[in-house]
């Protein structure tokens, strides 16, 4: 999306875009607040900030049958994880949302930054760790084993994909939440019609893994969903938030 804003691919409609960069449970805790006019927030989060923010139909990170991840450092099945400790990347996020729907509400957790999960299961801090991004390809050769891919277990509940990032938009935008939701929708295609060039300009954020992952990475996670949900994305969302308990109905820009 912002390789296209960047290099002036797409008309802003008079807008001003500046990049903030940050890990995702900040971006939660940023919006309760309704820090940023635009943000990525987990799925998860939403019902926390829907008195504040509008979902924008595209920008969205869907799973279609795989996911966030839970490892140990030796093999077990998933009823082992009701005696352990699993380090999750926030209590907001996406991913712990459905660590507990998969698992039961009782999970023992610990908060971590997402980019420390890994190295922390590793060096046996921790006895479990709730993977995102891309710890999800590279696990294996840290000598590490998947008990749980939570986005592989909603499918088979759901047949749907699992909602994890989406992007949403203040409410206090009024009358320009259009041009917004415009503007980026049309960034968004623009990246993913110009795939090679929208990579090279990604590649810098992405924590110095190798382009060969980041480009697996990228295909997992930014595709036709991204562009649109569409009525399977939609139906995803209504259908996370219901098991999630929450009485938050879905609203988009």
């Amino acid at each position: 999306m912002f390789w296209a804003l960047e290099a002036g691919r797409v008309d802003t409609r008079g807008l001003e875009f500046e990049q903030v960069v940050s890990d995702i449970q900040t971006l939660n805790e940023w919006a309760t607040e309704g820090r940023l006019e635009v943000t990525a927030i987990s799925m998860g989060a939403y019902p926390y900030v829907a008195d504040k923010y509008v979902l924008l139909p595209h920008g969205a990170s869907m799973g279609f049958g795989y996911g966030p991840i839970v490892v140990t450092r030796e093999p077990m099945e998933i009823d082992a994880l009701h005696d352990l400790e699993v380090v999750i990347p926030g209590r907001m996020t996406t991913a712990y949302l459905a660590l507990k729907l998969a698992v039961g509400p009782d999970v023992r957790v610990r908060e971590l930054p997402f980019d420390q999960i890994l190295d922390e299961v590793v060096s046996g801090r921790a006895d479990a760790g709730l993977l995102i991004h891309e710890g999800q390809l590279t696990y294996a050769g840290e000598g590490l084993s998947k008990v749980l891919d939570v986005g592989e277990w909603w499918l088979g509940e759901t047949g749907l994909p699992l909602p994890l990032g989406v992007n949403a938009a203040r409410r206090d935008l009024g009358d320009r939440l259009g041009d917004v939701s415009a503007v980026l929708g049309e960034a968004i295609s623009v990246g993913l019609d110009n795939r090679v060039e929208a990579m090279a300009y990604a590649q810098q954020f992405g924590r110095g893994i190798d382009a060969e992952t980041a480009d697996k990475f990228v295909e997992m996670y930014v595709n036709e969903l991204t562009r649109d949900y569409g009525d399977v994305g939609r139906r995803a969302v209504d259908e996370l938030l219901l098991r999630a308990g929450s009485d938050v109905i879905a609203e988009y820009a």
